[in-house]
Order: C-alpha cells, then structure tokens, then sequence
C-alpha cells in the first residue's frame, strides 16, 4: 500500500509541475483544452527543420556520396552505434525511436542555445527552446517508459513482470518505485538544463549585446548536445535493460 501510494503521488506530482511556470506563457483555448501556444510554435519549427533536411537528404541519394549525404549517413550511423550499444542485437526496429527523439531533443536545445527565443517580443507571453518547456520533458520522458515497458512486454510476455522480484523478492517496492523515479529524472534533468542555458544567455544579450554572450553560446550549444545524448542514451539502455532483464 505504501508504494501504491507513493507512485501515485509521484504522478500526482508529475500533473502538478506540468502547471509550472517560468517566464510569461501565453495560451490557446483549442476545445476543452488549454495549450501552450508557444510550445506548439517552437515544436512546429523545430519539426519543420528536421521534415526539411530529411527530405533533402533523401531527395536524390548518390553512389557516390556527397559531403551533405555524408554528413546525414554520419548522423544515421551514429544512432544505430547508440541504439546497438544499449540495446543489443535487436536495436533495429528501435534506431526510428531513438533517432527521432535525439534528433528532436538535439534540434530544439540547439534552438534554444542559437536564437534568444525570450528577446522576441510578443503581445502575451514569450518564445522558447520547446524542451525548455516541462510539459514536453514530461511527455518525452512518459514516451520513453511507453517505450521500454512495450519492448519488455513484447520480448518477454507477462514474464517480464518477474523483474520486479529479482534478484530477490524484498526489493519488490524499490523496482517498483524505480519505473517512476526514471522519467521523473529524464525530464528534470533535460528541462533544467535548458532553462538554465537559455536563462544566461538572455540575462547577457540584454546587459553585453555584443561580444561577451558568444562564449556562452558556443558553451551553451555543447551542453545542448550532450544533453540530446544522454537523453537519448539512457532511453536505449531502459529499452535494452526491459528485453534483457534487471541488471
């Protein structure tokens, strides 16, 4: 009763930081539902750059391979290596997932860390990274244990569930509570780092407008990557880990 009770405070806790707020939000009323109008607009560009540069690099495909197709066969190759390395054998039919989350994650921090969303003014409300958002780190994060607690039940049947009284059957609430704490951790820690990344860089375009925020961009779009790939890394090893079993 106790874990019952502490996993549904730690989804009550998740609908509760989804209402957070930092900065000046402004809204859509679309049906019965209040959307983040802002969030929809960020996710719609970044979406816009990947549908753009995934046709272009498909548009017409070379034997021999120009320095564009290179680069996008690099980027393939580079999740495929992350999917193999955490999921094992069977990482195929997960390289589309993990790839469009890091591709996403990566394309909105770097919007974040290369355009001062906030500087742009609007009549209600401001611009922002969308994983600076935590609604989308939650929803990215529940995407995530979807995921991995799909790929479990389909390699292993209801047998997957023995898991959770392994290696012994003492630890029966800690496994359990470990299901909630892991989104929990993808989202907090992506969201946190964004803000703080787009916070900085705000705080110095509006004090030194010139020079001294270049630095911190350039930081700024580091972070941002390593960030998409950890995300991105530890949702293939929650994949890999739900097929193989408790580690």
């Amino acid at each position: 009763m106790n874990v019952l009770s502490c996993s549904i405070n730690t989804l009550k806790g998740l609908y509760d930081i989804s209402g957070v707020e930092v900065g000046q939000h402004f809204y859509w009323q679309i049906g019965g539902f209040q959307v983040h109008g802002q969030v929809l607009i960020t996710s719609w560009v970044v979406i816009a750059i990947l549908l753009g540069s995934a046709a272009i690099a498909v548009r017409n495909p070379q034997t021999i391979p120009t320095s564009g197709q290179n680069f996008f066969e690099y980027v393939l190759e580079f999740i495929r290596d992350v999917s193999k390395t955490q999921i094992g054998e069977e990482y195929g039919p997960w390289v589309p997932f993990i790839g469009t989350m890091f591709l996403f994650i990566f394309v909105s921090n770097w919007s974040g860390a290369l355009l001062p969303w906030k500087i742009i003014q609007l009549p209600h409300g401001e611009l922002a990274a969308p994983t600076n958002d935590i609604n989308t780190t939650v929803a990215l994060a529940l995407l995530t244990s979807v995921a991995y607690f799909y790929a479990g039940l389909i390699k292993k049947g209801l047998s997957y569930f023995g898991k959770y009284i392994q290696p012994t059957p003492i630890l029966l609430p800690i496994n359990i509570l470990e299901d909630f704490t892991k989104p929990l951790s993808l989202s907090f820690r992506l969201f946190g780092n964004i803000l703080a990344d787009e916070l900085v860089v705000v705080v110095l375009v509006s004090l030194v407008p010139s020079v001294v925020p270049i630095p911190v961009m350039f930081l700024g779009l580091f972070t941002s990557g390593i960030q998409a790939l950890i995300f991105a890394t530890l949702a293939a090893a929650y994949i890999g880990e739900s097929m193989e079993g408790h580690h």
